[in-house]
């Protein structure tokens, strides 16, 4: 029997799943960041992924056909000829590529993706004005650098994680306005996700009792991984993901990109994943209320009645999707004495934002809205699914599998069964 590996490395720690030809979970294995996510190096990376791998029973790890890996979008690294980093990588929410907008606005093209403090070229052209730039001889995304301790080729990414470095996913290949800025190291190649990269290294296929012929994939970022767990398909289908933030993703055959409404466009083989995220979402919930007030309040709202309380729930200032206001306030008031309405004028709002944010997106040229998948810790909350699809108009369902190990693993079989043809 073939398997398939996925490995997902988000902020909170590492899971990997195994998966049979039948996209059957056969075991899950986790290891969490005991650190506060701004002190993972990777040295602890490296530690999750060997520890993770010994997790897997032997015997299922004997038939592992193909592995795939995701990582946190625009974490980055350089690294030395041998792979090495030079330098400590820069986090996914790193803004300090800020210092470098200015120069880079004078070369990329308007409302580019790459225009933002936290995109990997921002981050990249910070990195070039550091002392250790000199001894590096590859940049390199987290997945790409997890992928290359088993496979062992340096200077391969996918285009989902290659997008906010300004690689032309339209046209499969570095723009040449990215090559006026003459960066004078090896920028990754890339390739779709899911494509066979080699067989894993002889000596990790040994140690951890691999099959020799076991292939290593390109991987994908960890928010397109968990659109792939949730068993949206079509163009119209989308997925909500209710976790601290709220997070959009809309499955089109038309490309959508502004950076004026902080919205951009991953390529999924022939469709586009369009869309955004806003600072809204369960942080905001949870400021206010304990997880077992949110569950007992919510019980006695009454879905099918709009709340007349009209917020923009944030915790601080400033929203990116679908409105980009750095300097946007926080409405948070009136707050009625009865903690219910309280909660049901912010569940309103969020979902207020949510049905915004997709019309948005429609109105920008992306197919029109047909379902929408959720995830994320909100999908549990039954009231809130009956708000939200009173404003989305749509049918609105929990996703298949929520996962982004999953969706990855679903990534190595597609390569595995590749890899297997050719």
């Amino acid at each position: 029997m073939d398997l398939y590996l996925g490995i997902d490395f988000g902020t909170s720690g590492a899971r990997g799943m195994v998966v049979d030809e039948e996209a059957s979970i056969q075991v899950e294995v986790r290891y969490p960041f005991q650190d506060s996510p701004g002190a993972v190096t990777p040295k602890i990376w490296q530690e999750a992924l060997f520890v993770l791998v010994q997790q897997i029973p032997d015997r299922l790890r004997r038939e592992i056909r193909a592995i795939a890996i995701n990582g946190t979008s625009s974490t980055v690294l350089l690294v030395d000829g041998a792979g090495n980093p030079t330098d400590a990588p820069l986090l996914y929410n790193d803004a300090r590529g800020s210092l470098v907008l200015e120069h880079l606005r004078s070369i990329a093209p308007p409302n580019h993706t790459v225009l933002s403090a936290t995109s990997s070229l921002t981050k990249l052209l910070w990195m070039r004005q550091q002392p250790s730039f000199s001894e590096a001889r590859y940049f390199l995304h987290q997945a790409d650098w997890l992928a290359f301790l088993l496979h062992g080729q340096l200077g391969i990414s996918d285009y989902h994680n290659a997008l906010k470095l300004g690689y032309d996913v339209e046209e499969l290949k570095y723009p040449e306005w990215l090559e006026l800025l003459q960066i004078p190291i090896q920028l990754p190649k890339v390739l779709p996700p899911g494509t066979p990269i080699a067989e894993l290294r002889p000596e990790i296929a040994d140690k951890f009792g691999f099959r020799r012929d076991c292939l290593v994939c390109a991987g994908t970022t960890d928010s397109i991984a968990a659109f792939l767990a949730s068993g949206a398909k079509l163009p119209g289908e989308a997925v909500t993901s209710l976790g601290s933030t709220l997070v959009l993703k809309l499955l089109s055959r038309t490309r959508v990109e502004d950076a004026r409404y902080g919205i951009y466009s991953h390529r999924l083989g022939d469709l586009w994943l369009t869309g955004g995220a806003s600072n809204t979402g369960g942080a905001v919930l949870k400021e206010f209320f304990t997880n077992a007030e949110l569950e007992s309040l919510s019980r006695e709202i009454d879905a099918s009645i709009a709340s007349e309380l009209d917020y923009y729930p944030l915790l601080k200032v400033g929203d990116r999707f679908p409105i980009n206001d750095p300097n946007l306030p926080p409405r948070l008031s009136p707050r009625p004495d009865n903690p219910v309405e309280f909660l049901h004028g912010l569940l309103e709002s969020i979902a207020r934002i949510e049905a915004r944010g997709y019309e948005l997106l429609q109105q920008m040229g992306a197919d029109k809205l047909s379902r929408v998948y959720t995830a994320g810790g909100g999908a549990a909350n039954q009231t809130w699914t009956a708000i939200r699809t009173r404003h989305l108009q749509v049918p609105v369902v929990a996703s298949v599998y929520t996962e982004a190990a999953y969706g990855t693993a679903l990534l190595a079989m597609r390569g595995g069964i590749k890899g297997g043809q050719e």
